[in-house]
């Protein structure tokens, strides 16, 4: 039975309108768009950022260990044991010291404290108006979301070639920058691989301090990377000697250690910020359980595994330079595990690889929002190099032979 339009307008008033002009997410529309389709060859997988190398062989003999403590609640706010790893690590990483009890906090993986940071950190109005987060164009959806959430005006900001594949929020008008109250940036950046510089973040902190925001830096690739570390925002900040509120860093296992399914990370800050992430942890989080939290102490202290991990991705990036070096628009990433390659129409082309060859990439309009300058993914596609070598080169190849030609 069809219900009236009666009906269906009073199902929507029982719902709310934030979210009404969300797009499907990335992996329903992209299987909308394919699935009706038979593959032209062995189905290959190179959408999703999950990472497929080997993770730390000791990890099961931890779990064994301690899965006794699965009859256990876990603390919300992480063992003793494991927030001193995780600020032993970013000494070790940033050269910052933070107070692992008032400045750190664990994570099930970053999405969830990239969402929860800003229903604890935005204010309801910002200088007596709507409150405006900014967010790169593309961009991981939980920004987006988490604006939407807390009731603020999302702002997307291409994050384009011009722009060196990072957002130059510094362009934004005077009344944009003055209401906003969070800014989201991701480096290296997922999915165009740019990492931002010193100069960078000296920037953007430096409008920040101006106009009185913070910056939610997602830094979960920050381990993936070519030859020179990825600066991160909380060392520059530290440098800068800008206000320790002003930053708040996100890192996860999930990429570093191979581990997208321990769930994982953590968030860390100025010790006010940290104080309202902790307290919405105790009444709306779900901490991570005993055994989770045990292996995640060991896994922050080791480096050699990640050294390994690295390794791999940066003979992965060589091969794509080799492969697809000679595409006109192609830009060798920087960090992180995904190409952007440019291509005249994504969806086209994700659709033309998936029917002639049997290979699965996302366009990378899914990745972005339409703006009055149009959809800055839609003349690209996001793929993934998480498989072994052998599998990454094969998929390679298949795309440029399928989408380049001889270029």
């Amino acid at each position: 039975m069809i219900p009236s339009p009666e009906a269906v307008t009073a199902i929507e008033r029982m719902f709310p309108e934030r979210f009404s002009n969300l797009p499907d997410y990335a992996f329903p529309r992209l299987r909308a768009l394919l699935d009706a389709h038979a593959p032209g060859g062995p189905v290959r997988h190179m959408t999703i950022g999950e990472p497929k190398h080997a993770f730390p062989p000791w990890i099961t003999g931890i779990l064994t260990d301690y899965a006794a403590e699965f009859g256990r609640y876990p603390p919300n706010d992480g063992t003793p044991e494991l927030r001193a790893a995780m600020t032993g690590w970013i000494a070790r990483r940033y050269g910052v010291h933070l107070d692992p009890e008032r400045q750190v906090m664990p994570l099930n993986g970053t999405r969830e404290g990239l969402y929860n940071a800003a229903m604890a950190l935005c204010p309801e109005t910002r200088n007596g108006a709507r409150p405006v987060v900014l967010t790169p164009n593309p961009f991981y959806q939980v920004y987006a979301v988490a604006a939407l959430s807390v009731g603020a005006e999302p702002v997307y900001v291409p994050a384009t070639a011009e722009t060196g594949h990072l957002p130059d929020y510094t362009s934004l008008p005077e009344e944009v920058l003055e209401r906003t109250a969070l800014c989201y940036i991701c480096s290296p950046a997922n999915p165009q691989g740019a990492v931002a510089d010193e100069a960078y973040w000296r920037e953007l902190i430096g409008l920040a301090e101006k106009h009185d925001f913070r910056i939610l830096a997602d830094e979960c690739y920050s381990e993936i990377y070519r030859d020179t570390p990825p600066p991160g925002a909380l060392q520059v900040a530290h440098s800068m000697g800008a206000d320790p509120e002003r930053v708040v860093i996100f890192h996860s296992l999930s990429k570093r250690s191979n581990l997208p399914g321990l769930r994982a990370g953590f968030v860390a800050g100025g010790p006010e910020c940290m104080a309202r992430i902790k307290q919405l942890r105790n009444y709306a989080g779900a901490p991570l359980p005993m055994p989770i939290q045990r292996v995640a102490e060991r896994v922050w202290a080791d480096e050699a595994h990640v050294e390994t991990n690295r390794a791999l991705y940066r003979t992965k990036y060589l091969m794509a330079d080799r492969i697809l070096g000679n595409v006109p628009g192609y830009v060798p990433p920087q960090a992180g595990f995904f190409l952007w390659l440019p291509v005249e129409d994504g969806e086209t082309a994700a659709l033309k690889l998936w029917q002639e060859t049997g290979t699965r990439v996302l366009p990378g309009a899914y990745l972005s929002r339409e703006t009055a300058q149009g959809n800055p993914g839609k003349g690209y596609i996001r793929v993934a190099m998480v498989a072994d070598a052998d599998e990454t080169e094969a998929g390679l190849t298949t795309i440029k032979d399928c989408l380049y030609g001889s270029a």
